[in-house]
Formats: structure tokens, sequence, C-alpha cells
């Protein structure tokens, strides 16, 4: 079973979630964060992500950037949702004999007040030898300004326009996955502005594009020729495909005014639409020769 197939699994496990105690669950899993309305009508964003040595970064990457990427991560999932951090909470499974333990969390509490959510609490393991990998965990929490509502995955429209905060594509070899800002002003510009729909994009354009048709039950298609790429990309195909770029995907109304946005919005890269009868939802991407690409293809999975 894949990532993917897992993740289906889940969500059909989790359909029919309820109400616990004085709070009522908006939103499950499917969505970049959880969704919880408290008794008095507040909203409250969850989110909790894995940063895995051998994977996310290597044995040689420097320690502060872990830190920076595993609370990054989690926050760029707040800011796919509009809303504003609030707090984190980190785990993390250290190698046995780790040298560096005081070094980590001290960084990972120095980016969590950077990014307006302290570390108010976590939890500490141990593997069982050296040579096992770093594990971190960061659940980050977060709320919603006055007056707007989180921006699911779930809202493109026939009509709506695609587009993105940044370059795409390049990202382990070029450091960015390391460095990237995540887009908390741009996503909160959005929740304010109706976005229908937005996440980040992590898994790359052309996988986390078709799971937003999916959710809209809609088509969208992609105009490969309109996608920006880093300077050190080789083509469409990378800039789609690779991943862990954490720049916003923002479904937007056609009449949407984007000039008095706080940072440039890239696109419109693409449209929606709606599916034509027996056409399942998803989305395609359509290359420069004006070939059409089963876009679900185009991207991380893992095995």
């Amino acid at each position: 079973m894949n990532e993917s197939q897992l993740h289906q699994h889940i969500y059909a496990r989790s359909v029919g979630l309820g109400a616990g105690g004085s709070n009522e669950i908006i939103v499950g899993p499917g969505d970049d964060a959880a969704v919880i309305r408290s008794a008095d009508g507040n909203l409250s964003l969850l989110t909790v992500d894995q940063l895995v040595e051998g994977r996310h970064f290597t044995s040689e990457t420097d320690v502060n950037l872990i830190a920076r990427k595993a609370i990054a991560r989690s926050v760029s999932d707040i800011a796919a949702m509009g809303g504003e951090p609030s707090w984190a909470l980190a785990a993390g499974v250290l190698p046995k004999d780790y040298q560096h333990s005081d070094e980590l969390f001290d960084a990972l509490s120095r980016w969590a007040k950077h990014w307006g959510c302290p570390l108010i609490g976590g939890d500490i393991a141990t593997h069982s030898a050296a040579d096992h990998p770093l594990t971190l965990s960061v659940t980050v929490g977060g709320t919603m300004n006055q007056g707007t509502m989180p921006v699911l995955r779930s809202g493109a429209q026939p009509g709506d326009q695609i587009y993105i905060t940044g370059p795409l594509g390049d990202s382990f070899k070029s450091n960015h996955h390391l460095n990237f800002e995540p887009r908390i002003e741009v996503g909160q510009w959005a929740a304010k502005n109706n976005a229908h729909a937005m996440m980040d994009i992590s898994d790359g354009l052309g996988r986390d594009s078709h799971r937003i048709a999916v959710a809209s039950n809609a088509r969208i298609e992609i105009d490969a020729s309109k996608v920006p790429m880093n300077v050190g990309c080789k083509d469409w195909k990378q800039a789609i495909s690779e991943g862990e770029d954490y720049e916003l995907l923002i479904v937007l109304d056609s009449k949407t005014e984007i000039a008095n946005a706080p940072f440039k919005l890239m696109g419109p890269i693409g449209t929606a639409r709606a599916c034509n009868p027996n056409e399942k939802p998803g989305s395609t991407i359509v290359d420069p020769g004006g070939v059409f690409h089963d876009a679900e293809q185009l991207g991380w999975d893992h095995d």
C-alpha cells in the first residue's frame, strides 16, 4: 500500500467524525489541517508533520536547518488554511548518544517563536543504536482571523483560476526545502479574499493539484508552459513532480482582484472546470507540445 492508498483508507475510515465533548470537528483528515470549533464558536486549526533523517534531510544537514524545516513544514500547513500559527509541540526520537540534542531543541524553540507559535511542550525518546535516523514530529495549532473561514481543498469551482506563490523545482539541490518561508501572510490574504481552495505544495504541483480537484469534484487543467521554474530546474516535469516546494497553490474566482495581494501571485497557470459526463475528477497537465498528462502520476508518493 503506497501513501495515496493509505490516505484513502484513512479518509474513508474518518467519515462521520462527530463532536467530542464541547468541541465540534469541522474538518478531519484530508486537508492541510484539522478544524475544531469550540462551544464559544471559535475555530482552531491543528496540524502535525514529521521529519525523518535520510528522507527529508541528510546526516550532514546543519542542526539549525533541521529544526527550521521541522517547524516550517507545520507552519506552512496553517498558512495553507489561511490561519495564524499560535503554538507548537515537538517530539523527537534521537539516535543513541546523539551529541546535538541541546542545540537541536534550542533551535526548535527559536524557530517556533520566529513564526509566532512558541514551543509549549513535547516528548523525547532515544533509539537503541547510533545509526538509527533522527526523527522529529511537530504539531502546530493555529487560529483564524476574525471574519475569515479556513480555506479547504474542496471548494474549487468551474471557471476558477489557479495561482502559486513562487517558482517550483530544484528544491533539494538548491536547499530551498530547508530555507523556504511559509506563506502565512498570503494565506491570510487568500482567506480574506474568498479563495475557493488552497493547499501547500509538498508532494509536487501535479499530485497536489489532483488532490484539490478530487476533493472539489472538479477537473483542473494546468498549462506547463506557464509554471514558473527555479533557476536550477531542468524542465517543466521536474518543476511539477519533484515536491518539497512549500509554495501555496491557490484557487481563486476569476473576478478576484489580485493587484492588492501582499505578495506577487504567479499565474494564472491553469483553470478549474466541471467534470464532463462519465469523467472522473482530477488534474491534467498540458505540456508545451500540447500533450495531456495525468497529474496524479506527476509527484511524490511514499512507497
